[in-house]
């Protein structure tokens, strides 16, 4: 079975909102919506 790896994207948002406790604040740092930093999570 393989296994997807996850784009340093999807990485950098979860560090960020990790980091900050917060989609918004991520959003806001990597200049993307709070919805993308939800949906690039998600995608992990």
């Amino acid at each position: 079975m393989r296994r997807k790896i996850p784009t340093t994207a999807a990485l950098l948002a979860f560090e960020a909102a990790a980091r900050h406790q917060s989609f918004t604040l991520a959003g806001d740092e990597l200049a993307v919506t709070q919805s993308a930093v939800g949906r690039q999570i998600a995608a992990l």
